[in-house]
């Protein structure tokens, strides 16, 4: 039972490092750019998403019918999660080591709904006790960072792939009118 739960924790570790890549991989490529005919997710995101919110005072709700465009498709997180989850399956299949599955799906799926939640939070802010901390603050500016530039900052959870494959920013290149409130850092370019 302790290797169980040794290759549980195993699971979970890798499968939060490897969420933040599969995130990045997700959103670079299948978010931002038609893959063959498959132009679902491209349309909803870069097309829908961004056009509704921008880095300016649209990075918050200002329309009620915009509020679906906030979150992904209810099937997307089921889908998500078993493909996140396909690698760790294999390895235990053939290590016969199920616990390090199930760390994997446990993961994913805390990574996943942690995701939508926080995402949600930074289009639709309400003051909630998750809005408050320096971390969400920090996550929040640099998702606001993703919406003025397109091509950075693709992680919104844990920027771990970000910094490692070269696509974060921490500020702004050039001064702009960004959004602003409570949980909304300065991104302006430092002085």
């Amino acid at each position: 039972m302790i290797i169980f739960f040794f290759w549980c924790l195993i699971g979970c570790v890798l499968g939060i490092v490897f969420a933040s890549f599969f995130e990045w991989t997700l959103h670079k490529y299948v978010m931002h750019r038609p893959v063959w005919n498959f132009r679902y997710a491209f349309q909803a995101h870069a097309v829908v998403h961004h056009q509704v919110f921008k880095a300016d005072q649209t990075y918050h709700l200002h329309n009620e019918k915009d509020k679906e465009t906030i979150p992904m498709a209810w099937w997307n997180g089921p889908l998500l999660i078993v493909i996140g989850v396909v690698p760790f399956a294999i390895i235990s299949f053939l290590s016969n080591q199920w616990g390090f599955a199930l760390g994997g799906f446990l993961a994913f799926t805390s990574y996943y709904c942690f995701y939508e939640y926080i995402h949600w939070c930074m289009h639709l802010p309400k003051a909630r006790r998750v809005e408050k901390p320096s971390w969400f603050r920090r996550l929040n500016g640099h998702h606001l960072l993703h919406h003025r530039y397109m091509h950075k900052n693709f992680n919104v959870v844990l920027p771990i792939a970000d910094y490692l494959l070269g696509t974060l920013i921490l500020r702004a290149k050039t001064n702009f009118m960004q959004a602003q409130g409570p949980s909304v850092p300065n991104v302006q370019p430092a002085e």
